[in-house]
């Protein structure tokens, strides 16, 4: 019950969904969602001259005939052919904040990166500022920043002005978008404030369907940022078996906002906000919602959350080595009950509880290794083998929440004689159910909780804006 085997369905992000083209589906539609068609112009009448008889008008009338017929040719000679079957579509990006004004004409900007604000005045230095202005610059600047050192992207503006040039603006940004802005008085010298309330917040709706490698790679093609692909996939987490039911094909929607700096660049990690789900068995549409006071977390469109009593895959980005059930034993070479599931993933990888619950035991049990169990508030207990390490905080009588990281994959374990009992690293996983090992693929991990009445109020409000905001882009 200790080893994983070589093959089995991946639960690496990467490598999900991979599987054969589903022939059966039919190629997207090819919509147009070029901003300069959004709004067309309406064009006035132009007033007749007097003296135009309808002779003349009917001259132009077979004109415009012509016209528009040989516009049509045109049109359906360079029409674009439709995309191919699984090509995920970015769809659009919307400002909810308008964009600050354009730089002076006939200014520069440049971009860089420095170390810390100890380096702003050597940058405007060899920018070609004037080392008074400079100097005021970078003392403005330094001390709006503060003593917190770091990395900072600095935008420059500069006017040129005879044969060098002014510094008119100063944009210095950590990765939070935290900073500082330096504006050039009306009578010279510099201004410090901070960064920050000038940011743009984007809407980024994203529409694709898998593709034949990957859930990963689809969602990468489609424009989700890689830091919220695997919060997109633990969405589904509880409602989809990301190796066995998603195929090519089957449709997925992102809803995220990403802050930018008035330069476009993107300000901290993006928030995933919507997340949707559509395969050939089912469906599933999640919006994420904070109430007052408590966390956030994933609900359905009712307002009841995705989670359960128990997470079916209490290791990240692994997959299934070895399923539950009777299989050739890997080095005892004979047929053996596997009471849990396998999951193969490198050593150090993350290990999760998969619910709630009080630790029972924590420590190194033989051919088990590294081994901890949880009792669970429904009586079922889950364990843990094979671990790397432990969590220090997780000790016999201490109390874990769901998701909490209570170890790392590792291939701990030996026998009496001192022998390995693991081929590789893993996390062999069980459930007991009643003190009788159980499938933990198969169990049925019961329903969410739902939203209370007091709190489903900001619930509407909030999943009514995304949906207003989906509508607009044709979602």
């Amino acid at each position: 019950m200790t080893e994983s085997g070589p093959d089995g369905p991946s639960f690496d992000p990467r490598s999900w969904g991979a599987a054969k083209p589903d022939e059966s589906k039919p190629a997207a539609a090819d919509p147009t969602f070029d901003p300069k068609s959004w709004t067309q112009p309406t064009i006035a009448a132009r007033p007749s001259k007097p003296g135009a008889g309808p002779w003349l008008w009917v001259g132009l009338g077979g004109l415009l005939v012509v016209a528009i017929a040989a516009g049509g040719v045109v049109f359906l000679a360079s029409r674009k052919p439709p995309p191919t079957p699984h090509m995920a579509q970015v769809i659009t990006v919307t400002s909810i904040t308008p964009p600050p004004p354009p730089p002076p004409s006939g200014a520069e900007r440049r971009t860089l990166t420095l170390s810390g604000p100890q380096d702003l005045l050597g940058a405007l230095t060899s920018a070609g500022v004037g080392s008074a202005d400079a100097q005021a610059a970078a003392a403005a600047g330094q001390a709006r920043l503060g003593g917190k050192t770091g990395q900072l992207r600095v935008a420059l503006t500069l006017q040129p002005a005879g044969a060098g040039v002014v510094l008119t603006r100063l944009e210095a940004r950590r990765d939070d978008g935290t900073g500082a802005i330096v504006v050039r008085g009306v009578e010279g010298g510099y201004v410090a404030s901070a960064a920050g309330a000038d940011l743009v917040t984007q809407v980024k709706v994203v529409r694709g369907q898998m593709d034949t490698n990957s859930f990963y790679s689809s969602a990468v093609a489609a424009g989700v940022n890689d830091d919220l692909i695997p919060g997109f996939a633990q969405a589904f987490a509880y409602d989809f078996d990301f190796q066995r039911e998603i195929k090519p094909g089957d449709v997925f929607e992102a809803v995220f906002e990403q802050q930018a700096d008035p330069s476009g660049a993107a300000v901290g990690s993006g928030k995933l906000v919507f997340a949707s789900l559509e395969t050939q068995a089912k469906s599933r549409a999640l919006y994420w919602y904070a109430p007052p006071g408590k966390a956030g977390g994933w609900y359905d469109s009712n307002g009841r959350s995705v989670i359960r009593s128990l997470m079916r895959t209490p290791v990240e980005g692994a997959r299934i080595s070895s399923p539950f059930g009777v299989r050739m034993h890997p080095v005892l070479g004979f047929m053996k009950m596997h009471n849990g599931t396998d999951f193969a993933a490198p050593v150090g990888t993350a290990i999760y509880a998969a619910g709630d619950g009080i630790v029972e035991f924590s420590g190194m049990k033989g051919p088990n290794g590294n081994f901890t169990k949880i009792l669970h508030p429904n009586g079922w207990e889950t364990l843990y083998l094979h671990q790397s390490l432990i969590e220090p905080n997780v000790i016999a009588g201490a109390h874990v929440s769901q998701s909490q990281k209570i170890g790392e994959v590792g291939a701990t374990g030996v026998d009496s004689a001192g022998r390995s009992t693991v081929t590789g690293p893993h996390l062999h996983y069980e459930v007991h159910i009643n003190n009788t090992p159980v499938d933990p693929m198969s169990i049925t991990v019961g329903q969410g909780q739902a939203l209370g009445s007091d709190e489903m109020a900001g619930f509407t409000q909030e999943r009514n804006r995304i949906d207003a905001l989906r509508a607009s882009q044709g979602g």
